[in-house]
């Protein structure tokens, strides 16, 4: 009797000690920008150095089929956070345009979203995002920072409140002034026919215009020149600038040992809280465009400017993974890796450089539901707890980040709410082997353009396409000749019936197939489509935060450190001497 209660009193031990090592312990989440899925060595790559990702991969579990909910940088962030899809938050366009382009617009990221951080505030853990956030600022003044990330649950951020723009960084181009030429030259060209076909009738006595009329409509022309000049002139001043909390420290942003300073805040970060739960984002810049690299990386990889910036981000991920070691905290600590989308194929510099990244053998690229353009790097390092060096190839969502870490910091889940992730611990220990999406729905902006279908008691990976983008040239891997691909109109494609591949035979989605070499055909085409509508009831109408309205430069939102007379200039952050960061 006495061995049986000694027994029982040891198994008790080892369970209680089993539940407190997968219980409230740091999290670290490291997101890259426009990175494909093969520029990383643990992913094929041969060429780049990328040895502390890879170390992730090697002492950790390496997901194979991980999948962003959105290709595009602002709805895949927001689904990321909030651990749904973005049609359900509102952030997903039904126009043209996908993303936030303005530091002053009014859309972003609802304040009734549930964040994770804001979860794991409530259960004691610090929280910070360093780097990237993409999903808004101010809704109605300038400093009501509504959609800040102090405002979702984050105590503290130090970095940019839009994105890494080409226009951020003097010489390497724009990528608005292709569209606002292509956009602007048809209204142009009628206005000036307009005002010349008045002036015409007015001068021969054809039809009298009152003068009123005309000095109105000079004026609306004119006023109109002078914001839509004023605003790119100045553009890089309004809209490239870091914050820490929310305070402007530098506008515009300079690039000088840019990653070795959000390196610093992240390892101050975890050094600040060394005896307290934490967690933190690490949201990096690279490898989206501009692309940067300091004097200790450029010109050090076989890739170009692209290749440094991708070595110069392993390095900061080596970083960090460095003070947790110092700090005895890597068996106390989740570490995640992946990229909000996957590279960006048509970027290349006006010199004709590539700037884009590599999606191995998968095709097409950001903007586009391809496999090259969703499909991204998946890496979760616990020692301990996750398996080392084990692959997985069952589907994943960057949305399961959110229920994973939630049950992990002893939160609740949000009952009122659909929560499309699901928690990939039991997964990554190897205590199933199947995931739980039996079907995964890829939007492009607002539009359901693919479904994909994993049965439970099947290896294929089914994924059907009821539109696809129009690449341009025609034979080429992307929409080169718009630099990003998009959801309708003539820029697509639409199949009625829908493409069909399996991913498991057909990786590289070359061959569709049809009810002649798939004999499933219409039994599959039947069941996602019973998927679809379970779905689409899922739904229910919220503001569109893309909306035309929402996205448009509002100057009464403008943040600004000095004043737009004074072209919003001022540099905290350096104190006007040259940046002196220590390297690792």
């Amino acid at each position: 009797m006495g061995l049986l209660l000694l027994l029982i009193i040891c198994q008790c031990a080892i369970n209680s000690i089993k539940t407190h090592s997968v219980s409230k312990p740091n999290i670290i989440l490291l997101m890259a920008d426009d990175l494909g899925i093969g520029d990383l060595g643990c992913y094929g790559n041969k060429t780049l150095r990328t040895p502390n990702i890879d170390r992730l991969a090697e002492e950790g579990v390496t997901l194979t089929q991980h999948i962003a909910a959105a290709p595009l940088c602002t709805p895949s962030r927001a689904a990321f956070l909030t651990g749904r899809y973005p049609i359900r938050s509102g952030m997903a366009a039904f126009s043209r345009v996908g993303v936030f382009l303005f530091s002053a617009s009014s859309g972003g990221l609802p304040s009734e979203e549930i964040t994770f951080p804001k979860l794991l505030k409530q259960k004691g853990y610090a929280t910070a995002v360093i780097g990237k956030w993409h999903l808004g600022m101010n809704c109605e003044s300038s400093n009501d920072f509504c959609h800040h990330p102090l405002s979702h649950g984050f105590d503290y951020f130090y970095g940019l409140p839009v994105t890494n723009f080409r226009d951020c960084k003097p010489g390497q181009g724009s990528v608005f002034l292709k569209g606002v030429q292509r956009d602007l030259v048809i209204p142009v060209q009628i206005a000036g026919i307009a005002l010349v076909s008045l002036a015409v009738v007015q001068y021969l006595g054809l039809l009298k215009v009152p003068f009123q009329a005309l000095g109105y409509f000079l004026l609306i022309i004119a006023i109109s020149l002078v914001v839509l000049i004023f605003f790119f002139y100045n553009f890089r001043q309004l809209n490239c600038f870091l914050m820490r909390d929310h305070q402007i420290i530098q506008q515009p942003l300079s690039y000088e040992n840019l990653t070795q300073r959000l390196t610093k805040e992240a390892m101050k970060f975890i050094e600040r809280n060394t005896d307290t739960p934490f967690l933190l984002f690490l949201s990096y810049l690279h490898v989206h465009t501009a692309l940067y690299a300091s004097e200790n990386f450029k010109g050090k990889s076989k890739h170009g400017l692209y290749g440094d910036a991708v070595e110069e981000m392993d390095w900061s991920v080596g970083q960090v993974l460095d003070v947790l070691e110092k700090h005895n905290l890597k068996d106390k600590t989740l570490v995640y890796f992946t990229s909000d989308q996957g590279a960006h194929v048509e970027e290349i510099s006006s010199a004709g450089e590539v700037h884009g990244g590599y999606n191995g053998i998968y095709k097409g690229g950001k903007s586009t539901n391809w496999e090259g353009g969703i499909r991204v790097p998946g890496l979760l390092r616990w020692p301990g707890v996750v398996q080392a060096g084990a692959h997985i190839d069952e589907p994943t969502s960057n949305m399961d980040i959110f229920p994973t870490i939630v049950k992990l910091a002893n939160a609740q889940l949000p009952s009122d709410r659909i929560i499309d992730g699901h928690d990939l611990l039991p997964l990554v220990q190897g205590e199933v082997t199947q995931s739980k999406h039996e079907f995964l729905f890829h939007y492009c902006n607002a539009y359901l353009n693919a479904v994909r279908w994993h049965p439970g008691n099947s290896e294929s990976v089914w994924k059907v396409f009821f539109f696809t983008p129009n690449f341009s040239p025609e034979g080429s891997n992307g929409c080169y000749d718009s630099h990003v691909c998009f959801c309708h109109g003539g820029f697509i494609t639409r199949h009625d019936p829908p493409l069909l591949f399996d991913l498991s035979r057909d990786p590289e989605e070359k061959v569709p197939l049809t009810p002649e070499t798939e004999s499933r055909f219409y039994e599959v085409i039947r069941v996602i489509q019973q998927a679809v509508d379970n779905h689409t009831r899922s739904l229910h109408a919220v503001p569109n935060q893309l909306s035309w309205d929402n996205l448009l430069w509002k100057p009464w939102l403008q943040l600004c450190c000095s004043s737009l007379f004074q072209s919003c200039y001022c540099d905290y952050e350096s104190g006007g001497r040259s940046l002196q960061v220590q390297l690792g």
